[in-house]
């Protein structure tokens, strides 16, 4: 429900990138999701997969559940930001020192984020992950993941199922390299179901801009 109430700007909106620059593809896209990118080249693939998931929790005061892991593995909690504990990082290790006031705003969940995007990634996402096994469970929130340097996510924001045959369709979104809004895809191997993709995509799902295939869809456990 949450996911699927994500304000659009108007049709016809460009992508634009954290320095208010035009992506340089403007054809990949179907519409734009109105929430700011930041003024940062920090927010790309995976860090938009985590800000909406931790916008969500945010937006319900569930503080506790916000949380994501570094690519060393050590796992930052937002609950912990709030209280005043920073992480420090000296080589591999990570530690945390009491340096700031307890302050659970908007503001300062968004300094946590950024945090968040210096030392995660694709990599440090798809390992916190599990698998979905069967394509047809698809669900709102998934993520066609693939862990790398450089790697790609993009995550399913809407699930449809045929009333008769039960056969699913998704729509999925992305940011990308530079940072830069997060926008709905379109689908180019399919112009009359574009921008939604079928479960039946076959052994590749090619999305504009990254190629994935079923044993890259995960879940947030």
């Amino acid at each position: 429900h949450y996911i699927r109430n994500l304000q659009l700007k108007p049709s016809g909106s460009p992508v634009l990138l954290y320095n208010g620059a035009y992506k340089n593809r403007q054809d990949v896209h179907h519409r734009v999701l109105k929430i700011d990118v930041g003024t940062y080249n920090l927010q790309q693939c995976a860090d938009a997969v985590m800000r909406i998931r931790a916008e969500y929790f945010y937006n319900y005061k569930r503080f506790k559940k916000i949380r994501f892991n570094f690519t060393s593995g050590h796992t930052i909690y937002f609950y912990k930001w709030a209280l005043g504990y920073r992480p420090r990082v000296a080589g591999r290790r990570v530690f945390f020192v009491k340096s700031g006031k307890r302050d659970f705003s908007y503001k300062n969940f968004r300094k946590y984020l950024i945090r968040i995007y210096q030392y995660a990634g694709s990599m440090s996402l798809s390992r916190e992950l599990k698998r979905v096994n069967n394509i047809n469970n698809i669900m709102i929130g998934d993520v066609f993941i693939k862990g790398g340097f450089p790697g790609h996510a993009v995550f399913v924001v809407d699930v449809a199922k045929h009333i008769k045959t039960g056969k699913k369709i998704f729509l999925l979104a992305q940011s990308y390299m530079p940072a830069q809004e997060i926008h709905i895809l379109k689908n180019f191997t399919n112009d009359s179901l574009s921008p939604w993709y079928s479960v039946d995509f076959g052994i590749e799902l090619k999305t504009p801009e990254w190629t994935f295939n079923k044993k890259h869809l995960k879940r947030f456990k």
